[in-house]
């Protein structure tokens, strides 16, 4: 292909059509735009998205928290309905091998000794019945016991019924030498400890399905988990993080750059995955642990992150990736939250902005794209919808170059619009928008402003400012 060549007849043919006239509208006054060239192939599909890819994670302590994760708290069920149909919460994190279950106790939401009660699983069930969402469901085994788990398993199986996806056994297992295990522990004994409690629990359950090992980092961990156990559990997990939220290496620049660690990971994972005829699944991660970085994980470059992180996972074949969000392990609100809480009121943060416009932008199976692009950090994923709809996300995470983007593929799609994700800046914490409109204070968000796309020929060309993104959809 004479990608060039496409680029310079995008361009002419858009300025006939009277695009290029858009694009002093939409870019920065002045500024020169960077020529990227993008080719789709509808009819070279890789893999479809799955339609529960979407998920939250939470600490076991937000459960204790009455009222928060319960189907009449009506704009946070807005918030997670907005994020798909389908779509897993995963219930654990470092609170959930500290915590307990008392039938009939008092519900405690802290960060050592969280305790949740029949009630705190009731409210669940009815946030679940809510949302349309299934549950992955952490159990204690860091300080707790087989007999623990077995009444908790049951509890949990008894109130959340169908909506229950899995149980994990222990959070981050890979990290209990010295903590929760002897220094000396390691992945063998992990899986004595492990079939110890999924056979006790089996013999009162004996439909309960698992998940794991639910490891910190610990890929290894996975791979022997697949051998081991892979005929007897439902999906691999494993967390990724991009560093500490305390280091000041932990940058904007960093969060919005490359990331080969994921990069390796994933593929490393997708193998797993394929040699085992598992699904896996990053049930817990967002930017930086320990709550996120302030000031970078709170901004709308946390939007761009998770939108291109999302899509990055979903293109190597992960099953589903839970966003971490609301209170941490350290007893606050963190930073890195898409769903925010402030004065009892939940809200969308901006990193929920991102995810947000993956579920618009994912639905689908992807397929491939010859991307050309000069010293401007923009990345682009396509998905095909029944042969007739091509909708295609870019995201320009470059601070300092606009990018006018020619786009090229088959003639039979011959309409098209589009919805911009964008703000005053990428330190924006406020005035972010997605389609023109921000998410309402009960949770509601619709397509305000949505942009037509002139094509001719298979042909078409789109402004994208520095730090946005766009939806494009194309149709027959």
């Amino acid at each position: 292909m004479d990608r060039r060549g496409f680029l310079a007849n995008s361009i002419k043919t858009s300025a006939i059509l009277g695009i290029a006239p858009l694009l002093g509208n939409v870019l920065r006054a002045g500024a020169e735009p960077t020529n990227v060239s993008i080719r789709i192939h509808p009819d070279r599909k890789t893999r479809q998205i799955p339609n529960d890819f979407v998920g939250l994670g939470y600490e076991i302590s937000s459960v204790a928290k009455p009222g928060l994760l319960a189907g009449g708290n009506r704009p946070y069920v807005q918030l997670v309905r907005n994020l798909g149909a389908s779509g897993v919460i995963r219930v654990g994190g470092a609170t959930s091998d500290n915590a307990s279950f008392v039938p009939n106790g008092a519900a405690k939401s802290l960060p050592k000794g969280t305790v949740v009660n029949q009630e705190s699983l009731r409210q669940l069930r009815s946030f679940l019945l809510a949302v349309g969402w299934k549950l992955i469901w952490g159990l204690n085994l860091g300080e707790g016991s087989v007999q623990d788990a077995v009444e908790e398993s049951q509890a949990v199986a008894s109130i959340i019924g169908d909506k229950l996806l899995a149980f994990e056994i222990g959070n981050e297992p890979d990290l209990f030498r010295g903590g929760h295990r002897p220094k000396g522990w390691a992945y063998s004994d992990y899986l004595v400890d492990y079939r110890q409690y999924k056979a006790a629990i089996r013999a009162r359950l004996p439909e309960a399905r698992f998940a794991g090992p639910d490891t910190a980092g610990s890929t290894d961990w996975v791979e022997s988990f697949s051998r081991d156990e892979g005929q007897d559990i439902l999906l691999l997990t494993e967390h990724y993080y991009l560093g500490p939220g305390g280091s000041e290496a932990s940058t904007e620049e960093k969060m919005l750059g490359p990331d080969p660690k994921i990069a390796s990971i994933s593929k490393r994972l997708e193998a797993i995955s394929s040699s085992s005829h598992l699904p896996y699944r990053i049930c817990e991660t967002n930017s930086f642990y320990n709550g996120g970085r302030p000031g970078v994980s709170d901004t709308f470059g946390s939007a761009l992150w998770v939108l291109d992180y999302m899509f990055g996972l979903a293109s190597a074949g992960a099953g589903g990736v839970n966003m971490e969000t609301g209170v941490n392990h350290l007893g606050f609100i963190s930073h890195y939250s898409p769903i925010g809480e402030d004065s009892e009121k939940c809200f969308a943060a901006p990193e929920y902005y991102g995810m947000l416009a993956f579920a618009q932008g994912s639905q689908g199976e992807l397929v491939d794209l010859d991307v050309e692009q000069h010293a401007v950090n923009l990345t682009a994923y396509a998905v095909a919808r029944n042969n007739k709809q091509v909708v295609l996300t870019v995201i320009n995470k470059d601070e300092s170059r606009d990018a006018s983007i020619g786009i090229q593929f088959r003639e039979g799609l011959h309409r098209a619009s589009a919805i911009r994700l964008a703000a005053p800046s990428v330190q924006s914490k406020n005035g972010i928008t997605f389609g023109g409109a921000s998410v309402d204070p009960d949770g509601n968000w619709k397509v305000a402003r949505q942009e037509n796309v002139k094509v001719i020929h298979g042909n078409a060309l789109i402004a994208l400012p520095a730090s946005s993104a766009a939806i494009v959809k194309f149709d027959q």
